[in-house]
């Protein structure tokens, strides 16, 4: 059975230019369109698609509103053409989405990942995350891809985080979290009196730290609750030393 689309987007170039891509995808069939929040809320409760292209930023409801406002719940590929703020709170609420313009084959990356998930129910949890996603302040959750699903990891579990690439692994319990999000956008959204960056590459939960201790040349290391030892880097070592650590 093919999977029942649709494409919600203010501009119409945008509309068209998804629509024309969409038409090489044979497992899709779009059942419409809509140019508003308003005639989305409608074409959603009126179509019932698997699946809605929703674009984030729209006069009058948002693509957010648009989803509270709905009673019926598709899977979302969310679209945007905001590289920064918006793609960040996608990537921290492992939130599917397409930043614009894109072409074949992001919207071919995308589209698997729905696709896997396409077995299991869509829930009005995406709200939820986008909501904490995007807001201001400290997350207290994370969301992180296990599989096909969606997992909440409480932001006091993660005793640490580290940098790899595009990409930063939270330290949970013993398990590792990989999330594509710059480690610095990650920061900006943790407690920072409970975080504390101290290398490049890494950020410590102070409640999950022991000590610091000295080793040869100079250097200082973190020692968290359960043994391990997470670098710091010669200036905040420093800094540190001259606080007493």
């Amino acid at each position: 059975m093919k999977v029942r689309a649709l494409v919600v987007d203010d501009e119409p170039i945008a509309r068209a230019g998804l629509e024309r891509l969409l038409t090489d995808v044979s497992w899709i069939e779009r059942v419409g369109e809509a140019d508003s929040g308003r005639s989305a809320v409608e074409s959603l409760e009126r179509l019932r698609p698997d699946l809605v292209f929703l674009d984030i930023q729209m006069p009058g409801l948002s693509g957010l509103d648009v989803l509270r406002q709905s009673r019926h719940v598709p899977h979302v590929i969310f679209t945007t053409a905001y590289a920064q703020h918006a793609v960040t709170a996608f990537e921290l609420g492992a939130l599917d989405y397409l930043l614009k313009p894109f072409g074949a084959e992001r919207l071919a990356t995308a589209l698997e990942r729905v696709r896997a998930a396409l077995g299991e129910p869509a829930t009005s949890a995406t709200v939820d995350r986008l909501t904490e996603a995007l807001a201001h302040g400290p997350m207290s959750r994370l969301f992180v891809r296990q599989g096909a699903a969606i997992i909440p990891v409480a932001v006091a579990d993660v005793a640490w985080l580290e940098a790899d690439g595009d990409y930063v692994i939270a330290h949970a319990g013993g398990t590792r979290h990989v999330m594509h999000v710059s480690l610095n956008r990650l920061e900006a959204r943790l407690d920072p009196r409970r975080f504390s960056r101290i290398h490049r590459r890494h950020v410590v939960n102070l409640d999950y730290v022991t000590g610091f201790k000295s080793l040869e040349r100079g250097k200082l290391v973190a020692v968290l609750r359960d043994g391990t030892r997470v670098p710091v880097s010669r200036t905040r070592a420093r800094e540190l030393r001259s606080l007493g650590a």
